[in-house]
């Protein structure tokens, strides 16, 4: 895409203003490090832009305090961008199953909570952190999720973070990002550190 141009034009009827300012859904999948946090720096864009922003964290512990989370909610509150609104609903680690039937529940709920915002057009802008998880582990049906994200009204955004994303998904997603490991310091052993990991 040299230039920000695309490489094909579609004939679509669509005047360039209509294309460009068409909803896109948007999935950061893979087993390497970043998902959340480009989809984080997505969501700054987006207040940038004055765009009510909506963050659902489906798997992450509701006790951790993560940098991006302050961050926005500092950002949110300066009258200076788009508000910001932060939803937790994870009991624990995205990759650990730790108590089932309440993250289970939990995670119907914060897509439920979802639902309802894109069908009142809440936010301009949504997060859906660690939402691959619930869909992969079938706690969310993956095609009520598709159907849900193709048919919301007006110019919203949605990006899903994640490892795993259903094929279904990336099917239906406008853009999809796999990221890949080529080496991280815990391959060597070393923990996850303050300020690189949270």
């Amino acid at each position: 895409m040299p230039q920000g141009k695309p490489s094909v034009v579609p004939d679509d009827g669509l005047t360039t203003r209509q294309r460009r300012n068409r909803p896109l859904l948007m999935v950061h999948t893979g087993i390497g490090k970043g998902k959340s946090t480009a989809a984080f720096g997505m969501a700054l864009r987006a207040w940038n832009q004055g765009w009510p922003v909506g963050v659902f964290q489906f798997v992450k512990s509701a006790k951790w305090r993560v940098g991006e989370e302050r961050a926005l909610r500092v950002l949110g509150d300066s009258g200076e961008g788009g508000t910001v609104t932060w939803h937790k609903m994870g009991e624990g680690w995205s990759w650990v199953q730790r108590d089932i039937g309440s993250s289970e529940e939990a995670a119907r709920e914060g897509w439920e909570q979802v639902k309802r915002d894109l069908a009142a057009e809440t936010h301009r802008f949504y997060v859906l952190d660690e939402f691959a998880y619930p869909l992969h582990w079938g706690w969310i049906d993956t095609a009520e999720v598709v159907s849900v994200l193709r048919d919301r009204p007006g110019t919203q955004h949605v990006v899903v973070t994640g490892r795993n994303a259903p094929p279904e998904l990336l099917d239906a997603a406008d853009l999809v990002t796999d990221m890949s490991k080529v080496k991280h310091p815990m391959d060597a052993g070393q923990k996850g550190q303050r300020g690189i990991e949270w």
